[in-house]
């Protein structure tokens, strides 16, 4: 990657404070803008919202006109979507209008763009054709881990039965109690009716993942059938995600099958804990591992990627949190460019990272 990008970034929550650094730190990558929303954040330095001893000269402004005026390559949109669909789509759409390329990991039901809300998506795909830009939405999981993972997989495999994609890790030391505490339902007893366990959510949310690999493989899927449970503590505990009293939940398992023949055949499946030793009796990571990302290919040959992350304070939560901004970061080079549109993993070659460590 020899040419260098101007970018400008949106959004300095958890995942946004991963990617700002990234941004920052990246040699190839120029910062030249950056968005938040929050009154105590106007006019503060990347570099200080990022917690680097740096002095970027980027201030953070709302001033949206004043960010597509500085003309960026890209906008990384790293702002929260799930919660509010139709104003991350407002916000993408008013980048992609003015020519500019976005990639970012809110409204992950466009993933793979043929899954999402034909509403959202329509106002996307009109603004795309009229920027002439292309907006890429990927992560870890869903991302990733459903779509490279089981792609390099399947690569070396023979007949294939069935595919299991799986997310298996420790939540404990994921401090996002108001967004991913509330969406799973940790810390609440069983009358709790929890996000993720509304009929639709999970298919909203990981279901592109699955009608990817279908449409990858060119097979048609019956169904998505989805299957939520939950595991109650037996005695009560804290951790830094929040506090659990006994009888509330410390761990969610859910599982997308895509149904083929009548039978699962692309299965995407969560275990989620508070704490390892919770849910004992569901699947685990290794031993020695708090948390992994594995594709399972059954058939003939059988064929098992494991992948394991671990930020730069060693936590894997972390490191997972950084892997989710860079997977979008890395592919800039290929987004940049592209034919106008809405592009998945299917769409894009090998985005390695050009921030090489070499001197």
């Amino acid at each position: 990657m020899s040419k260098s990008y101007r970018v400008i970034q949106w959004g300095t929550g958890n995942v946004g404070l991963q990617s700002l650094r990234s941004l920052i730190r990246h040699p190839k990558l120029e910062l030249v803008g950056l968005h938040a929303n929050s009154d105590a954040k106007q006019g503060k330095d990347a570099g200080e919202l990022a917690g680097l001893d740096v002095v970027t000269g980027v201030k953070a402004t709302n001033d949206v006109d004043a960010l597509i005026a500085l003309a960026p390559d890209c906008c990384v949109y790293m702002a929260n979507g799930e919660l509010r669909a139709k104003d991350a789509t407002d916000d993408m759409a008013r980048l992609l209008r003015a020519g500019i390329d976005v990639v970012g990991v809110a409204l992950i039901q466009f993933i793979y763009p043929a899954h999402g809300d034909p509403n959202l998506r329509d106002v996307l795909e009109e603004a795309c054709r009229v920027g002439g830009s292309t907006l890429f939405i990927n992560g870890i999981d869903p991302g990733f881990s459903g779509d490279v993972l089981p792609l390099a997989a399947l690569q070396i495999a023979g007949e294939v039965e069935e595919i299991r994609v799986q997310e298996i890790c420790d939540y404990s030391t994921y401090e996002d109690p108001d967004f991913t505490g509330v969406a799973f339902g940790f810390g609440k007893d069983a009358s709790a009716s929890p996000i993720m366990g509304m009929p639709g959510m999970l298919t909203s949310g990981w279901g592109a993942m699955v009608r990817l690999m279908a449409d990858a493989l060119g097979v048609e899927l019956e169904e998505i059938r989805e299957v939520y449970e939950r595991d109650f503590a037996k005695e009560a505990f804290e951790c830094p995600m929040m506090r659990v009293e006994a009888g509330e939940c410390g761990a969610v398992r859910f599982e997308l099958q895509g149904i083929v023949d009548g039978k699962p055949f692309i299965v995407t499946e969560h275990v989620n804990r508070l704490g390892l030793d919770q849910a004992p009796h569901w699947p685990k990571a290794p031993e020695g591992r708090s948390g992994v990302h594995r594709a399972i290919v059954k058939g003939n040959p059988d064929v098992q990627l494991e992948c394991f992350t671990k930020g730069e304070d060693g936590d894997h939560n972390t490191g997972g949190v950084q892997a989710t901004a860079n997977r979008v970061i890395n592919a800039i080079p290929q987004v940049v460019g592209m034919n106008a549109g809405m592009v998945s993993t299917l769409d894009l070659p090998w985005t390695p990272s050009g921030n090489l460590a070499t001197g």
